[in-house]
């Protein structure tokens, strides 16, 4: 298991939000629980002098591609990028020094899977650089995969039979709870279950995660085979319940 740090960028800063609250329809609606003074390369930076490798960059919105560069020329080929990703531009941003690139809505079209998108995608960075981010959300007893941003239901739930796919044409997967993202309540347990049991390949889950006990309960539920993002619970993002040094401690003590 190891700790995945994350750069969220929202118009061009670091930011901590509420997932469930980026509605495009809806801007006042946005609950953001941080905003840096520092710059994103300043995050970059302290990952790279720590050794971590693995973590995400996310451009939630337009206005956020320099913020984007500036990390990844911080520590070039130490972070994964998504956000807007698509065959088109995904080489750019593996260019600019991104470690794999994510992607998510590109990839469905009218909430089901887009083959032929998804074909060109691997097709233009190669699958040992591409990221799919199945984030989701839950309904009745089921996750489902959300894209734009988190806002759009799709119709694919997630299963043993989707990972299974997905994992032919991917390096890793990406997956937030995004009813939780942002509130540092606790993780969704279920979901880190499942994951557990159904993913083929290396996941890498975030949402809710409120201190130290909670990503041993990862390491625990998923039974080693999870790595996991913290975000708005720690002090460099203005959280009180864990600290950034405790988040690298555990790291290491897993590797």
């Amino acid at each position: 298991m190891q700790f995945r740090p994350c750069i969220d960028l929202h118009n061009g800063k670091v930011k901590q939000i509420v997932g469930s609250t980026l509605k495009d329809d809806e801007p006042e609606s946005l609950q953001t629980n941080f905003t840096a003074d520092h710059p994103s390369s300043w995050f970059a930076e302290l990952y790279r002098r720590d050794g971590l490798t693995g973590g995400h960059i996310i451009k939630l919105g337009p206005g956020n591609d320099q913020a984007a560069a500036d990390a990844l020329a911080a520590w070039p080929g130490g972070m994964q990028i998504g956000g807007g990703i698509s065959a088109d531009n995904g080489g750019l941003w593996l260019d600019k020094g991104a470690s794999h690139v994510i992607v998510t809505s590109c990839v469905f079209s009218d909430g089901q899977v887009d083959r032929d998108r998804l074909q060109r995608l691997v097709e233009a960075v190669g699958k040992e650089h591409l990221v799919l981010d199945l984030s989701c959300r839950r309904r009745g007893n089921d996750y489902y995969i959300v894209t734009d941003r988190w806002q759009k239901f799709t119709n694919v739930k997630i299963g043993p039979e989707i990972l299974e796919e997905f994992s032919h044409l991917c390096a890793e997967f990406l997956i937030h709870a995004a009813d939780v993202e942002g509130q540092c309540r606790g993780i969704e347990r279920e979901l880190v279950r499942r994951l557990a049991e159904w993913s083929p390949i290396p996941t890498t889950y975030a949402g809710g995660v409120k201190d130290i006990s909670d990503m041993e309960l990862i390491r625990d539920l998923g039974q080693g085979h999870l790595h996991a993002t913290v975000g708005s619970a720690l002090d460099i993002f203005g959280g009180t319940t864990m600290t950034y040094q405790e988040a690298v401690a555990f790291h290491r003590a897993q590797q």
